[in-house]
C-alpha cells in the first residue's frame, strides 16, 4: 500500500535525497512524493535470489552493473520522476554517466518488479509505463503468489511465465537464464 504525500510545490529528485522517513520506502512520481511501507521479508528474499544470479552473470562477462533493491533512478524531468526497481542492469557502455553522488540519470536496460501481496495492479502498470517510457528494454513483474511472470519489453510485447519458464536476458543480457522456479524457493 502506497500514500501519496502533499507537499506545497512539486518536488525534485534534489529535494528527495535529502528525504528521510525512517521506516518507509520512498519514489518521486512526477513531482510528488510517494511513501510505502517497506517490502515483506519474503520479497527481500526473491529480490536478493535474483540480484545473486544477475550478479553472477553479468560480472563474471564484465558486461556492467547490478543494482539491489531500492536503487533510485531518475527516470523523468519537469517534474522530476525517481522510481526504484527491485533489481535493475545498467549495460557498461552507459555506466560512466553514473554520478558517485545523487540519482543515475537514465533507465536500467533490464530491471525486475516483484509484487507485494498489496500492489495494485494498476500503480504496477503505470511504474512498467513509466520504466519502458524512460528506455528500459525489458522489465520482469514477478509474482510470487502466482508463481508467473511478466516480460515487457519495449516493443511493446509481453509474454507470460509459469514457475516452469525461465526469465531470459534476451538481447539485453544474451545468455542469461533464470528458472522462475529458482528464484521463488528460499
Amino acid at each position: 500500500m502506497f500514500r501519496v504525500v502533499s507537499t506545497p510545490a512539486l518536488l525534485t529528485a534534489e529535494d528527495v535525497e535529502r528525504i528521510s522517513i525512517p521506516g518507509k520506502v520512498t519514489e518521486l512520481v512526477r513531482g510528488r512524493l510517494v511513501v510505502r511501507e517497506p517490502p515483506g521479508t519474503w520479497h527481500g528474499a526473491i529480490s536478493a535470489k535474483l540480484t545473486y544470479l544477475l550478479v553472477g552473470f553479468v560480472h563474471h562477462q564484465g558486461l556492467g552493473l547490478v543494482f539491489g533493491q531500492g536503487t533510485g533512478f531518475k527516470i523523468g524531468s519537469d517534474p522530476d520522476t525517481v522510481r526504484a526497481p527491485d533489481v535493475a542492469f545498467v549495460a557498461g557502455e552507459r555506466v560512466g554517466v553514473i554520478r558517485e553522488r545523487g540519482y543515475a540519470e537514465l533507465a536500467p536496460d533490464l530491471l525486475a518488479e516483484i509484487l507485494s501481496p498489496d500492489d495494485r495492479p494498476a500503480e504496477v502498470l503505470a511504474k512498467v509505463a513509466d520504466w519502458l517510457a524512460a528506455g528500459t528494454k525489458i522489465v520482469w513483474v514477478i509474482d510470487p503468489e502466482r508463481r508467473e511472470a511478466r516480460v515487457y519489453r519495449q516493443d511493446g510485447s509481453l509474454a507470460v511465465l509459469t514457475h516452469n519458464d525461465s526469465l531470459d536476458g534476451e538481447d539485453v543480457l544474451p545468455g542469461l537464464t533464470c528458472p522462475l522456479q529458482d528464484v521463488l524457493k528460499p
